[in-house]
């Protein structure tokens, strides 16, 4: 597939489809990551759509369906556009291709609650335009004016006669007629999808069990592997024994490779077994003595240093005789831990490489799976499958489980589908990095901050990888997930210092859900609510008096803390906590309520509100909303990976606990009504439950909750 060129013109291409019919591409000028989500109508071209001669509407998807609800927005906004029913919609993944990348960077992938707000207008444009030319097909035939006519239902309807053509009958007249420039567009007035809580497409498969995720794929004579990996990070093998295993029916190979020795087997018992046997002495690794208690002390003790400035506004060190008031917010290395673990099913023949994964960075994969396999990119052909779950995981710079997945297949005569076990999954790797943020205020008169410092310590997601050019200041040496969500405090304080430290540690970091959000939102929204019950001020009251230059933040701060009954009385041994954040172009409030169980928290309630310009599926939204509450809540309370002697010492879900079905408490979003571009979803509601709760105890039982999870922090319940 050649690459098109965006201009500043946004331009459609058009050709007949392999099946014959019409193939509908959009492409729009390139613009930085902050611009797609403010302005998603200028982007790079990331979508097309078929229309086939038998009707079959197809829309090609290039971005990951992970349970986000991607694939049934995307057609609810192309079927809105087209005319068509949304039961008619076909979706397919798209392969790797220029044509798809993103509008900031040279790559196509998921991730940072992009997807709807990079494509929606895009998607509409690609609609529109394909409805244009069907009409135009059908004038054609027709022999009158297309003023005349009118598409509704997958057909062009011509008004005086009633006479009704099908799209698939005009889909290759059409592919032949030159595109609009300039389609025009439904009126939101006239929208009957768009905005509306239609029922996914993808359940009725995920129920009876067709959809197709990693671990589904068979491919003909496929062995299953599995890989012994260092037990510290950097470790490598130093003396292998690999006779037992050999032994062990079902296993037909054994390879080094360079992550560690692959067991290959007919099935993954024998592959585990078989892994079980082998002999194997390690090299340590740089990351042998690694302990994450004293990962923390000296992350506390560097917090106490000046660190490099990233914001500096009015005068910090003039802060006058107002009650000054300091604090340190810990927060650990956490796991991705999604439901489905890694995998990746490679296939080797005819000078080509096949690779079948739920992956979220197709183009970086594709590249690595080319330089493992000797191979042009070109030769190596991604086949990107529903993912079960990812949270930032399947998009890994380094490429870890598919250069492994390539390393392991190339040279054995059959597909070799790697695959990870749980433990091996919190054990290999990538973490959302281990932070402190220590934050001190002075007090006014009012009670309001008139000075703000914050210093936060952590590790760069991005050092090291190809992406650290991109996005590492080269004037900080900070990349802006350190820093996020702090740097952009929302709230008038006359004085702000911002400043950071980048730790060097021989752990593996990657962004998980909400990224630098997840620190810097409990670490600001802790304190300034603990700066508020200083004050003797109510803490919604006291945010709303901050946030005057920040209309979202209050609409979804009121919204919130009125359907919460904020303010009115509870029953005894429960409290309620605030907080609000922005990330990723959306704003969410989120009140929550709390009680302790035998001294442990326990979450009743959690009323959130979302300020995400349009939401086209406010039923989708909800339900994302739902699961960043859910994910954030499994961290705030227990999520934790810790190291000692270099060794994760967290192997599966027994000591890695999520949260369980009892303790999900009840959940209600309110979606502040908006006509504005969309903006993110999937993740702004994960960074506000961690501090929204904290704040809730904090009421309760006046206990400040500075480490993260809650856990560790002693709560009292108050006397009866």
């Amino acid at each position: 597939m050649n690459t098109l060129v965006a201009s500043r013109r946004s331009f459609l291409k058009v050709g007949a489809a392999a099946a014959g019919g019409l193939v509908i591409g959009l492409a729009l000028p390139v613009r930085t990551r902050a611009a797609a989500t403010a302005a998603p109508a200028d982007t790079a071209i990331n979508a097309y759509v078929r229309v086939a001669t038998d009707g079959r509407v197809t829309l090609l998807v290039p971005k990951s369906e992970m349970g986000q609800g991607i694939y049934t927005g995307f057609a609810q906004v192309l079927a809105e556009e087209l005319e068509v029913p949304l039961a008619t919609v076909v979706i397919e993944a798209a392969p790797v291709a220029a044509v798809y990348n993103a509008s900031f960077a040279p790559i196509q992938f998921t991730g940072g609650s992009m997807s709807m707000s990079s494509s929606f207008e895009l998607l509409r444009r690609a609609g529109a335009a394909a409805r244009s030319m069907l009409v135009s097909a059908a004038a054609a035939e027709l022999g009158v004016p297309a003023s005349t006519l009118s598409a509704a239902d997958g057909h062009v309807v011509h008004g005086a006669s009633g006479r009704r053509l099908a799209y698939g009958a005009l889909a290759v007249r059409a592919a032949a007629l030159p595109a609009p420039a300039d389609p025009v567009l439904k009126s939101p007035a006239d929208w009957k999808l768009i905005g509306k809580a239609v029922p996914r497409l993808d359940t009725r498969a995920k129920v009876e069990g067709s959809a197709e995720f990693g671990l589904d794929v068979r491919l003909p004579g496929m062995v299953y592997a599995v890989v012994a990996r260092a037990p510290t990070f950097g470790g490598s093998v130093a003396k292998l024994d690999a006779s037992a295993a050999k032994a062990v029916p079902g296993v037909v190979a054994v390879r080094e490779v360079p992550s560690g020795v692959a067991v290959l087997a007919t099935n993954t018992w024998a592959a585990t077994r078989g892994r079980a046997a082998l002999r194997i002495d390690w090299t340590p690794g740089a990351g042998a003595g690694v302990s994450t208690t004293r990962l923390a002390a000296e992350f506390a003790a560097r917090a106490r240093e000046p660190g490099t400035v990233v914001v500096e506004r009015g005068d910090v060190g003039q802060a006058g005789p107002g009650r000054a008031l300091e604090a340190d917010f810990a927060t650990p290395y956490l796991a991705h831990a999604p439901m489905e673990p890694l995998n990746c099913a490679v296939a080797f023949a005819d000078g080509r490489c096949d690779v079948y994964t739920g992956t979220q960075f197709q183009t970086v994969d594709r590249a690595a799976a080319a330089a493992v396999a000797g191979l042009a990119p070109e030769q190596v052909h991604v086949h990107t499958t529903l993912l079960g779950g990812g949270f930032g995981r399947r998009a890994n710079p380094s490429s870890d489980f598919v250069r492994e997945a390539v390393a392991v297949a190339k040279g054995h005569p059959t597909p070799v589908m790697t695959v990870w076990t749980r433990e091996d999954d919190l054990q290999g790797g990538y973490y959302r990095p281990l932070s402190h943020d220590r934050l001190t205020a002075t007090l006014g008169t009012d009670g309001h901050p008139a000075t703000w410092t914050h210093t936060i310590v952590s590790q760069s997601i991005v050092a090291g990888t190809p992406f650290e050019k991109m996005m590492i200041d080269p004037k900080t040496g900070l990349d802006a997930t350190q820093h996020e969500g702090a740097s952009d405090l929302p709230y008038a304080i006359p004085s702000v210092r911002v400043a950071g430290h980048t730790a060097k540690v021989p752990v593996p970091v990657l962004w998980w859900r909400s990224v630098g959000h997840t620190h810097t939102a409990f670490a600001v929204e802790s304190f300034i609510d603990e700066c508020a019950t200083t004050a003797r001020q109510d803490p919604v009251a006291y945010r709303t008096a901050l946030l005057g230059a920040e209309p979202r933040h209050l609409a979804v701060l009121k919204l919130a803390a009125e359907k919460a009954g904020w303010g009115t009385p509870l029953p005894h041994g429960r409290a309620r906590g605030v907080a609000v954040h922005a990330s990723f172009g959306s704003v969410v409030a989120e009140v929550a309520e709390v009680s302790l169980v035998d001294g442990r928290p326990k979450v009743h309630r959690v009323v959130a509100a979302i300020h995400c310009g349009l939401a086209v599926n406010p039923g989708q939204v909800a339900y994302q909303v739902e699961s960043a509450i859910c994910f954030g809540l499994s961290a705030a309370l227990y999520g934790e990976i810790t190291l000692e002697d270099g060794r994760v010492q967290q192997s599966n879900f027994g000591d890695y606990a999520p949260l369980r079905h009892e303790e999900m408490p009840a959940v209600e979003v309110h979606i502040v009504p908006s006509s504005a571009a969309p903006t993110g979803v999937g993740e702004p509601g994960t960074p506000v439950i961690a501090p929204a709760v904290a704040n809730a105890l904090a009421a309760l039982t006046g206990v400040r909750a500075r480490r993260l999870p809650l856990a560790h922090t002693a709560f009292t319940a108050p006397p009866a």
